[in-house]
C-alpha cells in the first residue's frame, strides 16, 4: 500500500508540493504578522530628483546670479593644444 502510495507523489510531485509550501508559508507568514504586529506605515521620502532640486536651489539662493564669468574668459582654462591645433597665429 505504502509503495503505491509514494509512486503517487512522486509522480505527482508538483501537483503536491506547490499547495504544501503555499499553505506553509501563508502560515508562517501569518504567525510571523501575528507575534510582530503590523508594520508602522513607511515615512514618506523625497525622490532623488526632488532632493536634488531643493539642493540645487539652496546652492542658487547665496549667490549672486548677475554675476556670471564671460564665455571668452571660460575658453581660457581649455586646454591649448585642442583649441588652437588650427590656429598656428595664436600658439
Amino acid at each position: 500500500m505504502w509503495s503505491v502510495l509514494w509512486t503517487a507523489v512522486r509522480s505527482k510531485a508538483p501537483y503536491v508540493t506547490f499547495p504544501v509550501a503555499f499553505v506553509v508559508g501563508l502560515v508562517g507568514h501569518q504567525l510571523e504578522r501575528l507575534l510582530r504586529g503590523d508594520p508602522p506605515p513607511a515615512a514618506e521620502e523625497k525622490s532623488i530628483s526632488e532632493q536634488r532640486e531643493e539642493r540645487k536651489l539652496e546652492e542658487i539662493a547665496g549667490k549672486d546670479l548677475t554675476k556670471v564669468v564671460s564665455l571668452k574668459d571660460k575658453l581660457e582654462f581649455a586646454p591649448r593644444a585642442v583649441l588652437n591645433r588650427n590656429r598656428p597665429e595664436k600658439s
